[in-house]
């Protein structure tokens, strides 16, 4: 089985650029406490970099 983690929203997209908000549709997040289970991959480790003040990693599975 794939290494996979778990993201959370912790911040809110109002008054964010963007680019910002765009990332966190990547994710698959839109509102404030959402948890997300995604595979662990650099791309999805640098989406999470990119915005470390709206999201948590809260769990690391695999």
């Amino acid at each position: 089985m794939a290494k996979t983690i778990v993201v959370k929203q912790i911040g809110s997209p109002i008054r964010r650029p963007k680019d910002q908000r765009a990332t966190l549709v990547g994710l698959g997040l839109n509102k404030m406490n959402k948890l997300r289970e995604l595979e662990d991959t650099p791309s999805v480790r640098g989406m999470v970099a990119k915005i470390p003040h709206l999201v948590e990693i809260v769990e690391e599975r695999g």
